[in-house]
C-alpha cells in the first residue's frame, strides 16, 4: 500500500532524527576518573585540517616522550596512510591502533578510522584498543571516547590537546580531564582551519591553555620534562600570557 504524502513525511522525519541523533560517551564507556599518581600519557584530538596539523606537531618532536594517542577524524581508507605520512617526518614511531597494544614511550598510536579508541592501565602499563561501538559526538573515532579514556586511565597524569575541527566533539571528555586535573591545550583560533571543537571546549571552561599551532610540540616536551605543572586549577597567568603573544601576533 503507498503511503499518504504526511505519512512519508513522518517516516522522513523519524528518520532524520536518528541519522542526528548524538550519543554521549557514557553511551560506550562508563565514567571512572582516575586518581592516582601514574606515568605520563598525551592525548590529541582533531578534525578538519587535523592531518596538516598532526603532521606540523610530529615533525617537530624530538625523542625522550610519554606515549601519544591520537584520535583524527578520518575515514579507514585513509588513516593507514596518514600514519605512513605522519612517519616519514617524525623521529618517534607512529602506529595505527588495529588491535589491543601496549603503548611505549617514543611512540604515537593513531586510532582507525572506524573504531573508537580506548586507553586503559593494567599492571601499572597502558594499552590502547580498537572499540566498534556507535557512534559519539557523531562520530567514529571519537575525541569525547579517548579523552573520556584518559581520565580513567590516566586522569591528573595526563596532557589532552584539541587541535583545529569542525563541532564540538572533545569537549566533554577534554571537561572531565580538567576537572580532574589534567593539563589541558588547545590550539589557538588564529591558527585554526576551522575554530569548532577547540572554541566548544575553551566556551565550557576545559581548557588551562590556548596555544598557536608552532607552539604545540614545545609545550609537549615541556610537559614531558616536568616544566608545567597540573595544579587541578586554572591557571589564569598562562592564560594571560599567551592571550597577550595572540594579541601582539
Amino acid at each position: 500500500m503507498a503511503l499518504k504524502k504526511d505519512d512519508k513525511k513522518s517516516n522522513n522525519n523519524v528518520l532524520s532524527r536518528q541519522i542526528e541523533q548524538k550519543y554521549h560517551p557514557d553511551s560506550v564507556l562508563p565514567k571512572n576518573p582516575c586518581v592516582l599518581s601514574r606515568d605520563k600519557l598525551i592525548v590529541i584530538g582533531s578534525s578538519t585540517g587535523g592531518t596538516e596539523a598532526l603532521n606540523k606537531i610530529f615533525a617537530e618532536l624530538p625523542k625522550g616522550l610519554p606515549p601519544i594517542v591520537v584520535v583524527q577524524h578520518i575515514p579507514k581508507l585513509f588513516s593507514a596512510s596518514l600514519v605512513a605520512r605522519l612517519n616519514a617526518h617524525s623521529q618517534i614511531d607512529i602506529f595505527e591502533v588495529n588491535a589491543k597494544t601496549q603503548l611505549q614511550s617514543d611512540c604515537a598510536y593513531v586510532a582507525n578510522g572506524d573504531a573508537h579508541v580506548v586507553v586503559s592501565c593494567e599492571g601499572g602499563k597502558y594499552y590502547a584498543s580498537p572499540l566498534e561501538a556507535n557512534r559519539v559526538s557523531r562520530h567514529r573515532p571519537s575525541v569525547d571516547v579517548l579523552f573520556r579514556s584518559a581520565n580513567n586511565a590516566s586522569g591528573k597524569n595526563a596532557l589532552a590537546i584539541i587541535l583545529t575541527g569542525m563541532g564540538d566533539d572533545g569537549m566533554i571528555g577534554m571537561k572531565e580531564l580538567f576537572d580532574n586535573g589534567a593539563y589541558t591545550i588547545a590550539q589557538d583560533e588564529a591558527s585554526c582551519v576551522v575554530f569548532g571543537m577547540p572554541k566548544k571546549a575553551i566556551e565550557i571552561g576545559a581548557v588551562r591553555e590556548i596555544l598557536p599551532l608552532q607552539k604545540i610540540a614545545q609545550r609537549i616536551v615541556d610537559y614531558a620534562h616536568n616544566r608545567i605543572r597540573n595544579t587541578g586549577k586554572k591557571e589564569p597567568e598562562l592564560q594571560t600570557q599567551n592571550e597577550g603573544e595572540q594579541e601582539s601576533d
